[in-house]
């Protein structure tokens, strides 16, 4: 895959900063910075990591090229700007892998490289991962009320294209089974899936009389009786009666998209089973929430497609992530400010948790230290090496193997953790800092 050009994706103060500091030699102390969640959005109980792997990628486009350069002369002077024509990121990078759990405090991102190397990645490193987290932390939630159905991922007309493609990624991750956006499916492999929509059947209007007929017919010739037809664009039951007057009862699935999804559901399950066709599964969409599908729960629903709701983070469309800089030369820094305070020096995180494997908490120690004692419960450090001099380390977890990860992840809460309902953080986190 092309990687696209990311050193403009940054704000203008990163290479103020970075000018300033080649001046007075700052630019050359050795630092480290974490991101993390200072808290969790309201009303929720844990976070997932997404959108690691695509910072890992973007760094190998963080190029400063002429054309970048040229925009820059009226910002930063003649050394600076030398210094941007040559620079490539040359430090580490730790962090918790895709599909992992967070909560307030876990250090998610460690960047170790001099100031100015690592300075200037802030805004790229929070821009992917405040969104990728935000996306997949609804995601989970979703997947978590839907239990055993599928989620289908087809916001794309709902957000910045570029920022579709990233959702469906990070929705995948999450337990999604599949997405509408091509793109998705062409760079990272992420199941697709889409048949009609209303614009379909109108267009048959007057072929014979409101087009419905004409429409499923075509659909069905071009693919297949397994395919799902949209039935609410008129009447709903006269809908469900056509397409399987059509395709016959081996229609594999009809989609509502309109009205009380409860109550039709359960009304066109019952027409459905008097027709004889008793394996059409039922798909039901149109601005559902986690909270609208665990409201579904109980109704005769096979699938359900996911739109606004999730590319929006469902409510925080932010995770919430800050980047700071946390030691300089091995000494622990860090912000007082009212409400934004940090905790200074390079952290590890492990999770503790019993032998039923049901997470205890988590523990964020000084980086190169020992886990503190847990009184018998089984340890797991969460930090994987994702870059060593400025190069991604080898084999990386995939996107599949993050999706296994969040699943058993998930398993791993206490009971509530999983609850729709406010409260606090799943586990607490014990901060083991001098």
């Amino acid at each position: 895959m092309s990687v696209d050009n990311t050193a403009m994706f940054t704000d203008r103060y990163e290479l103020t900063m970075v000018s300033a500091a080649l001046r007075d030699g700052t630019a050359q102390r050795r630092c480290t910075f974490e991101v993390f969640a200072r808290r969790l959005p309201d009303g929720r109980r844990y976070g997932v990591v997404a959108g690691t792997g695509r910072l890992v990628e973007a760094l190998a486009g963080f190029r400063f090229g002429e054309e970048q350069l040229r925009t820059l002369t009226d910002i930063v002077d003649a050394a600076t700007l030398d210094w941007l024509r040559s620079y490539r990121f040359s430090g580490d990078i730790d962090g918790y892998r895709e599909g992992e759990l967070f909560f307030p405090g876990s250090p998610i991102l460690s960047v170790r490289g001099t100031f100015a190397d690592a300075v200037v990645l802030e805004t790229l490193a929070l821009s992917i991962l405040n969104h990728d987290s935000a996306i997949a932390s609804a995601a989970a939630r979703m997947v978590t009320a839907a239990g055993t159905r599928p989620i289908i991922e087809m916001g794309s007309r709902r957000t910045h294209e570029s920022a579709a493609v990233a959702c469906a990624r990070a929705a995948y991750i999450a337990g999604m089974a599949s997405t509408s956006n091509l793109e998705a499916t062409r760079r990272y492999g992420v199941p697709g899936a889409g048949t009609s929509a209303h614009s379909f059947t109108l267009a048959h209007a007057g072929v014979d009389g409101d087009g419905e007929r004409a429409a499923f017919t075509a659909q069905i010739a071009a693919l297949g009786v397994g395919t799902t037809l949209l039935v609410d664009t008129y009447d709903i039951t006269r809908g469900v009666a056509t397409a399987i007057e059509v395709a016959g009862t081996a229609l594999g699935g009809v989609r509502i998209d309109s009205g009380d999804l409860g109550v039709l559901a359960r009304q066109v399950r019952a027409q459905l089973d008097d027709l004889g066709a008793t394996d059409t599964r039922i798909v039901v969409s149109g601005d559902l929430d986690e909270y609208a599908i665990a409201a579904l729960r109980a109704e005769p629903v096979d699938a359900y497609g996911v739109g606004t709701q999730l590319v929006t983070g469902s409510g925080a469309p932010t995770a919430g992530m800050v980047y700071k800089l946390v030691e300089v030369d091995g000494i622990g820094v860090a912000k007082r400010s009212s409400h934004k305070e940090s905790r200074g020096g390079a952290k590890a995180a492990a999770r503790a948790a019993r032998d039923t494997g049901t997470i205890v908490e988590e523990i964020i120690h000084p980086a190169g230290s020992p886990v503190p004692q847990t009184d018998g419960l089984t340890t797991t450090a969460l930090q994987i090496p994702l870059v060593r001099g400025g190069e991604p380390v080898a084999e990386l977890p995939s996107i599949a193997d993050s999706r296994e990860h969040l699943a058993a992840a998930l398993v791993s809460l206490p009971w509530e953790g999983l609850s729709l309902s406010s409260g606090e953080p799943a586990v607490p986190t014990r901060f083991a800092l001098p």
